[in-house]
């Protein structure tokens, strides 16, 4: 994965550290539509939903200029579902370099067009689903088609050199035996990659989550073998720290310690605050400092250890040492 240039860099450090002082979240994931065009057994989205409520491209100022967040996450749903999600990224952007902005889709209507249109529009990376490294793909997200599709997509569009794409592989006990298959892919394809974890409390179903002593062997035996294949070009974007809390998060059966609400929350398709895609308590824009007390400080929960969490569940020197050491730049730009 590319490192970002040196002025975005500085830029984001700053803004990330004074949020953190101030108790501004660092990563705000924008959930732009509820509507999705698969139907994937991990997760409790799917289909066609009312999209009559969803925030306008121009709504997303105000909330830009309210959190002020470094790092934003344009996700769903589908986000592609929006014929205007080039505009809401622009929108979020508002011409600068910050914040760093990642669009969460399954691809399945990604084409080169608005791949390119979404990067001028201001995306920095691309985050692709990837549960197998064939057409099981297919039928984990009952979505006929979508493995050949993206075989014939992200290949060529990596080849344009933009080092911005990668997949994000959710690891449950179904693909556990492919899940050194899934980086050979990606390092097949040209991209990236970053492990996630499922969690139970998305769709109540714990058949996913691999526990058994024979599954935590297999699942940590094929994280090391994985785990060798580092190298200095970062193409596994996951940090050694973020993948050992991973394994424990399985092992433990869940993660205490969330900062959800705090250090991270979610904006849903209407407008609504949530601490994260997973807990429902609603606040308006003006209630973040309400949502911190109510809901932060007595927080409970350690049911899942998902990418948007895990990047942040760390100290402040840690979370600085790893994040900007592995994906900003302290080198100028080449002209």
């Amino acid at each position: 994965m590319h490192k970002t240039p040196l002025a975005q860099s500085l830029k984001v450090i700053g803004r990330g550290t004074l949020n953190w002082l101030a108790e501004r979240p660092i990563v705000v994931s924008f959930e732009v539509t509820d509507a999705c065009t698969c139907w994937c057994k991990h997760c409790d989205h799917g289909g066609p939903r009312d999209e009559s409520r969803n925030l306008k491209p121009a709504d997303y100022r105000r909330y830009m200029e309210a959190l002020r967040p470094c790092v934003v996450q344009v996700s769903g749903g589908e986000p592609l579902l929006r014929d205007d999600v080039v505009e809401i990224v622009r929108n979020i952007k508002g011409g600068a370099e910050i914040p760093y902005t990642i669009l969460v889709s399954n691809w399945s209507l990604m084409t080169e067009e608005k791949y390119l249109a979404l990067r001028q529009a201001g995306v920095d990376q691309f985050s692709v689903s990837l549960d197998f490294p064939d057409e099981r793909h297919d039928d984990f997200r009952v979505h006929p088609g979508l493995y050949r599709h993206l075989e014939g997509l992200i290949p060529r569009l990596a080849r344009l050199g933009h080092d911005d794409i990668v997949m994000n592989s959710c690891i449950t006990s179904e693909n556990l035996g492919v899940i050194e298959g899934i980086a050979d892919k990606a390092r097949e394809w040209g991209v990236n990659l970053c492990y996630s974890a499922y969690s139970p409390r998305r769709t109540g179903c714990r058949d996913y989550f691999p526990a058994s002593p024979a599954q935590l062997a297999e699942l940590n035996a094929r994280l090391d073998r994985v785990e060798k294949r580092r190298d200095g070009s970062n193409w596994i974007v996951n940090s050694p720290s973020t993948i050992d809390a991973t394994r424990r998060y399985f092992a433990d059966g869940g993660r205490p310690g969330c900062k959800a609400g705090l250090r991270f929350l979610v904006v849903t398709s209407d407008g609504a605050l949530q601490p994260c895609s997973m807990q429902f308590q609603r606040y308006s824009l003006g209630e973040r400092r309400r949502m911190i007390e109510e809901f932060t400080a007595a927080n409970q929960c350690g049911e899942c250890y998902v990418s948007i969490r895990s990047y942040l569940d760390k100290t402040f020197p840690q979370l600085l040492w790893e994040n900007v050491s592995g994906f900003f730049s302290f080198k100028a730009a080449k002209q």
